[in-house]
């Protein structure tokens, strides 16, 4: 990533936080994940306790730049100067856990088909494909209560995630936490690979559901199919790359 251009106000580590969380916009774009001008990743910045990044309301996830991003505090005040405001949905839910879980450095919550209907199912996310393996007993289940803009659903969200760090919102999407943006990235793509070959699964009849001392030896052994670098490191990188050839606008 590129160093903040020299009549940026912003220091070389929030530039750098604010490139890498506008070109993950852009692989959820390319990758068919925008939701209209909704939907929120956000992104901590570096030495700065309490801030983060996070979309501007009104813009598509494929015209977010790294200048554009808006910097906030847990308690919803922007940071800087910023022509554009926040969707309250997003700040509410995403605070909350930027608050509670110091290791949730980057959250991602997306609205896909193949996640909002998973989210829907009784059962919800079953071990009956390799990606779904990854996951088993993983993931927390929050009930809806409608839109997230009420700051007192904020407690039982917490509650509900408890060590987890990836969540169904029931009848809602997907929410994904991670240590670094690369490892959130990679988890949710293996949690939408899982959710679409559910679905496609369940499409054709019974499923077959993996045996849980395999799943143990499955989740055991992931790790020695990782390549150097951190969870999600190259795969994030490589898709980088390939938005890199569409456009590099979202590095300005």
């Amino acid at each position: 990533m590129a160093t903040a251009p020299a009549s940026s106000p912003v220091a070389t580590p929030e530039w750098e936080a604010r490139q890498q969380l506008a070109a993950c916009y852009r692989v959820f774009d390319m990758l068919g994940w925008s939701e209209m001008i909704y939907n929120h990743i956000t992104l901590k910045v570096p030495g700065e306790e309490g801030a983060f990044l996070i979309n501007p309301f009104g813009l598509h996830f494929s015209e977010v730049t790294a200048s554009s991003l808006v910097k906030i505090d847990i308690d919803g005040n922007v940071l800087g100067d910023s022509a554009y405001p926040v969707n309250r949905a997003g700040f509410v839910q995403h605070a909350v856990f930027h608050r509670h879980l110091p290791d949730a450095h980057c959250i991602m919550h997306t609205h896909t088909t193949a996640g909002m209907a998973v989210s829907a199912l009784e059962g919800g996310l079953r071990p009956i494909n390799f990606y779904a393996c990854n996951f088993a007993g993983q993931i927390a289940y929050h009930d809806f209560e409608g839109v997230t803009v009420r700051s007192e659903e904020g407690e039982r969200l917490v509650r509900n995630m408890g060590s987890k760090r990836i969540m169904f919102l029931r009848n809602h999407g997907m929410l994904v936490m991670g240590r670094t943006l690369p490892e959130a990235f990679v988890k949710h793509w293996a949690l939408q690979r899982a959710c679409e070959i559910q679905l496609a699964t369940l499409s054709m009849g019974t499923p077959l559901e993996v045996a849980p001392e395999v799943v143990a030896v499955h989740q055991r052994d992931l790790h020695m199919a990782q390549v150097p670098g951190g969870p999600g490191a190259a795969d994030f990188a490589a898709m980088v790359r390939l938005v890199d050839r569409r456009d590099r606008s979202w590095r300005d």
